[in-house]
């Protein structure tokens, strides 16, 4: 009686078992036949099944295989080669792949030419023309790279070099190759006219200090001045302000040789007189351009002529007392 309790109990339990087996098959079955649906929220109305179009892949060919004989010379060359050509696209410059090929093809490309010219004569840097270079900003913004300042000055040392050269001996590809590293102005592209003596024996010689400006003749004579029809000593009444206004024909013992008419205008005693240095200076140059290298040292044709200093006879220079004394 209880063996037979038993068999029912589990004759029952295996009959559940597979039923629910059963119930899950099926269910497993509906979910991979209905299409999977969409987690994200969507506002629009769904499309019917029938109105869904797939797309269609468009049809492609392949592309013709290459025949390398005919690329090598046989029939077809020219074809092969214009194939060649457009399968890698080879730079013009060997240093496209840099982070700076324009400046390092000028640097090799200067460099090269330098070489190239190393034996001409050279005459001494002070006695080259002079030249007005491009500055390392300029030169950023025509190559448009991130030139570092220490390189452009590498490229600069040879420009300077190639100017060196011997004025009669100069190559035309020296003078083709700076022209790409000078400024558009040149300091000797603007000449001032030169200076003439009329029919009187007069030169003139217009100067300017601050707000003050002069225009003076000179003319061959005693040692005469006259300032806005005043003297010399009456127009200026400090010993100092007369030296300035004549200190050209006094640097260069020319006091007793000519005589000066000036007018003044502008500013104070202090920039006419010394607007009267640079005017009487310029006239001199045009009796005796041979004296230019002295005035300049002089300090008369200089813009500031405050700049350079004169020693006076008995004149002692102040000096500093040292850190260490105690005061």
């Amino acid at each position: 009686m209880v063996c037979r309790t038993i068999v029912q109990g589990l004759s029952r339990a295996a009959d559940t078992l597979a039923f629910q087996l059963r119930i899950q098959c099926v269910r497993s079955a509906r979910r991979s036949l209905q299409p999977p649906t969409a987690r994200c929220i969507s506002t629009t109305v769904s499309r019917p099944a029938a109105e869904i179009v797939t797309e269609v892949q468009e049809p492609f060919t392949a592309a013709k295989p290459f025949d390398f004989e005919a690329a090598d010379g046989g029939e077809g060359a020219e074809d092969g080669k214009k194939i060649l050509r457009t399968l890698r696209v080879v730079p013009a410059s060997p240093s496209y792949f840099s982070a700076k090929p324009t400046f390092t093809d000028d640097f090799l490309s200067l460099s090269a030419l330098l070489r190239k010219v190393a034996t001409l004569p050279t005459i001494p840097n002070a006695e080259a023309p002079k030249v007005a270079w491009k500055t390392v900003e300029q030169y950023r913004i025509m190559t448009n790279e991130p030139v570092k300042t220490q390189r452009f000055h590498k490229m600069l040392h040879i420009l300077r070099r190639l100017n060196c050269i011997h004025p009669q001996l100069m190559p035309q590809e020296v003078v083709d190759a700076m022209k790409r590293y000078k400024k558009p102005s040149q300091p000797g592209d603007i000449k001032p006219k030169p200076g003439v003596i009329d029919e009187l024996g007069r030169a003139k010689g217009v100067g300017r200090r601050k707000t003050s400006s002069a225009v003076a003749w000179l003319v061959e004579g005693e040692g005469e001045v006259l300032v806005n029809g005043q003297s010399l000593a009456e127009y200026f009444g400090r010993l100092h302000l007369r030296e300035s206004a004549v200190w050209a024909l006094k640097a260069t013992g020319r006091l007793d040789k000519y005589n000066v008419f000036g007018l003044v205008e502008g500013g104070g005693s202090t920039g006419q007189a010394e607007a009267m240095t640079l005017a009487v200076a310029k006239a001199l140059m045009v009796h005796e351009p041979a004296l230019k290298p002295a005035l300049r040292r002089a300090g008369c044709v200089t813009r500031d002529p405050r700049k350079v200093e004169r020693k006076k006879p008995g004149h002692i220079k102040a000096r500093k007392m040292p850190t260490w004394v105690k005061r």
